[in-house]
């Protein structure tokens, strides 16, 4: 037990923590070097595409700490951690259990790669409830960004061991001064600093040791009985369901019955082993491991990620207390995907069940339009998660498919007095509107002070309320405003990376709900309402933004045989209108010489059809139209 560590690596987006994951699994010799490659903790596809980390995966290593007693005794005493460190004793650092021969041991280090995109900060908060501390990355060419205040916060409130390390130290833009000076502003002055380059290697080998002597040993409930709390799921086709789970007291072995203390449910442990990273079978996973069990269940859904793993007596023992969990995900913005031939929503339905399987973090239901034909209503943690889902049912099971603009929730209250929530605006009457309430983001937008007057402007004309400022140092600030979320959401940070010259960043997190002056423009094409483009607009900025978009939808829509008229309406008042003009046969090519009235006559039967056409014909929509248009709701 006293040689176990769990941690995790935290970082904002791209400052190396999976590349740093590859060195730690190459110095212990966990992956062969000819099996080693770059990502390798990264297992989907879309991961190595876009370069970042989705789904957490954990991996165990063994390591023998290179003169670690050497190590130890250069560090000081770091008054930060006396009070949380229990490997701290009379001020230094020093470890509890003497009779550890460590030139002789080995240590088992579960490490927990955790994304970094803000999309995916709920993966970082369940691997923070399975582990003892944290590795803080930051790069040394950028220093500390938005999101590593929100992975640090998020790791100080489950009282983690907060390890800082600065990345990148072989780059020449490198600032590892100034980034020193930014972390302890942040942790204190006493913090011990790790440099490394995770990329070349240097200083990481002193890195595992650090995790040995600071990182203390796995914190164990004082029962006996088994609990063991599921932070992770993932369906194995041959297999079935595969739980996740982090042991806090107790053990589990192959073949024992179990039970899970949430949802009720009894199962049974077909298979329990390591992450290495593949599945490793073991006989038993005892307290303090971070290990797998293959269930006997076909259905992921059954295995409730923050459900407490025990034994069948707590079905009967009212005393029971199960581990203190994880809320569900809740999605942040909806949109409705469509295959791109009506022919092949059976095999969407059917893809969609899969990778829901995979990804139990989105929510999905069926619906239909009348011009899309059926599909699906998919509600996502965020615009790249909305991205990965499209991507995945592309590239996995071969769909062409149309995802329609992103929406978000809103709370309307009625006449009759009832309030409700929904994001599917496109089908509310709104003459039964009462009150219109959207909900509110705190954003965290961190930048350097010559571009605070330009922010400032724009985080005000996205309709936000400013709340604080502090200074990170003498070039930096960070700013807080109250804006809309579907604002956050939208295209808030490319618009952000442009007014700063790509030297800003940005978090936010969720609000409640506020009232708001806004108004339902619904988008008409060829005289009949189109739901998916219907969105809800501030009073006084309904004509510009309709006007914008009428606009954009001229110009991305392929032209038809009839004539398409495109209007923006608040009720029944039209407030923005375009037009786009029917393709032209010439009909009187064929004729030469004779009376006009032939030509006349064909031209007159043309017309006729053309009028019959716009009546019945129905749109051609390019399953790009929705990303063209962009992502403003």
């Amino acid at each position: 037990m006293s040689n176990i560590r769990n941690f995790c690596i935290i970082a904002h987006i791209d400052h190396g923590k999976s590349t740093l994951a590859d060195r730690f699994l190459e110095l212990t010799d966990t992956i062969s070097a000819r099996k080693m490659q770059p990502q390798i903790l990264d297992r989907l596809d879309a991961e190595r595409e876009h370069g970042i980390t989705i789904k957490m995966q954990p991996v165990q290593m063994r390591w023998a700490p290179t003169h670690l007693e050497t190590q130890s005794s250069k560090h000081e005493a770091r008054n930060n951690f006396k009070f949380q460190n229990p490997n701290i004793l009379n001020g230094k650092l020093e470890i509890r259990n003497s009779d550890l021969e460590f030139s002789n041991s080995k240590f088992i280090f579960n490490l927990i790669d955790t994304p970094g995109h803000i999309d995916f900060s709920y993966e970082v908060s369940r691997a923070l409830k399975a582990v003892e501390g944290a590795i803080l990355l930051i790069d040394a060419s950028s220093g500390i960004q938005a999101q590593t205040l929100s992975v640090l916060e998020a790791a100080k409130e489950q009282n983690l061991i907060i390890v800082p390390v600065i990345n990148k130290i072989d780059l020449p833009g490198a600032q590892i001064e100034k980034t020193k000076l930014e972390i302890k502003k942040l942790l204190g002055n006493d913090i011990n600093i790790s440099q490394i380059s995770a990329k070349t290697g240097q200083g990481v080998g002193e890195l595992l040791n650090r995790i040995i002597v600071e990182i203390p040993a796995p914190k164990i409930l004082e029962s006996n009985e088994l609990k063991a709390l599921v932070f992770d799921a993932n369906f194995d086709k041959h297999r079935g369901a595969v739980a996740y789970v982090r042991v806090f007291s107790g053990s589990i072995k192959k073949e024992e019955k179990l039970f899970l203390a949430g949802t009720k449910k009894s199962i049974q442990a077909k298979e329990v082993g390591i992450f290495s990273p593949d599945y490793l079978a073991k006989n038993e996973l005892i307290s303090g491991d971070i290990g797998y069990i293959v269930t006997d269940q076909k259905d992921l859904r059954n295995i409730v990620v923050g459900d407490t793993i025990t034994t069948p007596k707590a079905r009967d023992d009212s005393t029971f207390e199960p581990i203190l969990g994880f809320k569900r995900p809740q999605p942040k913005v909806y949109a409705s995907i469509y295959p791109n031939k009506e022919e092949e929503f059976s095999a969407l339905s059917k893809a969609i069940d899969i990778l829901s399987l995979s990804d139990s973090s989105f929510e999905f239901k069926g619906e239909s339009s009348l011009l899309l034909g059926r599909g699906f209503r998919i509600g996502a943690l965020g615009l790249l998660h909305l991205q990965i889902i499209q991507e995945r049912l592309e590239n996995e099971f071969f769909l062409n498919t149309i995802l329609t603009s992103p929406k978000v929730n809103y709370k309307l209250a009625l006449i009759d007095g009832e309030v409700i929530e929904t994001n599917e605006i496109e089908r509310i009457d709104f003459s039964a509107i009462r009150q219109i309430f959207e909900q509110r983001a705190k954003v965290k937008v961190l930048l350097p002070i010559r571009f605070q007057g330009k922010i400032s402007d724009l985080l005000i004309k996205e309709r936000g309320e400013y709340l604080n400022s502090e200074y990170l140092d003498n070039e930096r600030l960070i700013l807080e405003y109250d804006l809309p979320l579907s604002c956050v959401i939208s295209d808030l940070y490319p618009k952000v990376l442009s007014v700063s010259s790509g030297f800003a960043s940005l978090s936010y997190e969720i609000l409640d709900f506020r009232e708001a002056n806004l108004v339902k423009v619904d988008i008409s094409l060829a005289d009949k309402i189109f739901p998916p483009l219907s969105f809800l607009a501030p009073k006084e900025e309904a004509y510009r933004l309709s006007r914008s978009r009428v606009e954009k939808i001229k110009e991305i829509m392929p032209r038809q045989l009839f004539e398409v008229d495109i209007k923006a309406m608040v009720g029944n008042k039209v407030i923005a209108k375009e037009r786009i003009a029917p393709f032209k046969k010439d009909v009187i090519a064929k004729l030469y010489g004779g009376d006009r009235t032939r030509k006349d006559k064909l031209l007159n039967k043309q017309k006729e059809g053309k009028k019959k056409m716009k009546q019945l014909g129905k749109l051609s929509v390019p399953s790009d139209f929705f990303f063209k248009l962009g992502q403003r709701f």
